[in-house]
């Protein structure tokens, strides 16, 4: 089942603009992790709408123009650019990404991604036959890191019909070693933030397996409508917290 995929937009003929499907081709030699596709959207916005439908969450790359500093990085939530005017007048050839999402959204309903997250990177060069400048390329390498350290790290929680959360042993040990956590639901996601120990408040884990999986019911923090079965995660170390993918039915 793909969870995550990424799309890489633009010419490959022209500079920067093939910042996109160069980064696709990065990726796709580091090996991607199970769960993760790649796409090269090419310049073809409308493909970019189709190859959304059904995924949980979708990354877009591409270059831009902004006047901004050559190789500058933005990551940009997709529902800030997806209010577009009306596609009036607006023909195949010139139909991107930023209108995929717009038409994406009309389009696909409730199959349209619950996360979609856009990386832009400032190009300097969009002139046929040049290479990727050197800030561009630059910026790209790290964000292909970026996104491989990013995906690499996710993991699967289990949430069963009656509300408990169920913890591999080996993601418990690391991350929850005090057998402890909050629950907080933000949108989409089910944040879970490790604490001291029941002392402080907060939830027990229990061990319900030989192997030292744990298990806790949340059932109280959940949406009425939540979806039971496996659900994506990752660890964000920002905010010290697992972020688990929390889909509604």
């Amino acid at each position: 089942m793909v969870r995550t995929l990424i799309i890489g937009c633009g010419n490959i003929l022209r500079g920067d603009d093939a910042l996109g499907p160069t980064l696709i081709r990065r990726l796709w030699d580091m090996g991607l992790p199970p769960g993760v596709h790649c796409a090269d959207g090419g310049t073809g916005g409308m493909d970019v709408a189709f190859q959304m439908r059904g995924v949980p969450e979708v990354i877009l790359i591409d270059a831009c123009k902004s006047g901004s500093e050559p190789g500058a990085l933005f990551q940009l939530p997709g529902e800030e650019l997806e209010h577009l005017p009306p596609l009036t007048g607006i023909h195949t050839h010139a139909f991107r990404w930023d209108h995929a999402l717009a038409f994406g959204r009309w389009l696909l309903k409730d199959e349209y991604p619950k996360n979609i997250t856009v990386y832009l990177i400032e190009g300097v060069n969009f002139g046929f036959g040049y290479p990727l400048s050197e800030p561009v390329e630059r910026s790209m390498k790290i964000l292909a890191r970026k996104l491989m350290d990013s995906l690499s790290a996710r993991v699967e929680v289990e949430i069963t019909e009656k509300g408990s959360l169920h913890l591999p042993a080996a993601l418990a040990r690391q991350y929850f070693s005090q057998d402890a956590l909050v629950v907080q639901v933000k949108g989409t996601e089910m944040w879970l933030l490790p604490i001291r120990g029941p002392a402080s408040g907060g939830l027990f884990l229990k061990q319900h397996t030989a192997k030292g999986d744990r298990s806790v019911l949340i059932s109280e923090h959940l949406p009425m409508d939540f979806q039971a079965g496996s659900h994506a995660a990752f660890w964000d170390q920002a905010n010290h917290a697992l972020r688990v993918a929390l889909p509604l039915i």
